[in-house]
């Protein structure tokens, strides 16, 4: 679970679009779903242009682990952050995904942190 987080986070930083649409289908399953409090998507098309509008809210940013993996069955959690990539975080969100034949196939996210702007 811990190599799949660390793509679902490597997928996020991804800023090449065709790079991006390959990341997006080796983590997630076709019909996968991503929901949070700013944006609900499901498929590979939809995943891929919600993570261009993180990045093109949040440009030079990076998503990053923001401590351990818990996983059992086929469910994982874990907390990540947001920002520059020499400076402090500065959106921090806790997510939970369910795993379907290896990939993910739902994410529940939620928001810790979040600038005015971004809410």
């Amino acid at each position: 679970m811990n190599t799949l987080v660390a793509q679902y986070l490597e997928a996020w930083n991804t800023t090449d679009a065709q790079d991006r649409a390959a990341a997006v289908e080796r983590v997630f399953t076709p019909d996968a779903t991503y929901v949070d409090p700013l944006v609900s998507v499901a498929g590979h098309e939809q995943l891929a242009a919600a993570i261009a509008g993180v990045q093109a809210q949040f440009p030079g940013w990076e998503f990053r682990p923001a401590g351990p993996v818990d996983g059992h069955h086929d469910q994982v959690r874990f907390t990540w952050e947001l920002g520059p990539a020499d400076g402090p975080a500065v959106v921090v969100g806790f997510d939970v995904a369910i795993i379907a034949d290896g990939r993910i196939a739902s994410v529940y996210g939620f928001l810790d942190k979040v600038p005015a702007a971004a809410a």
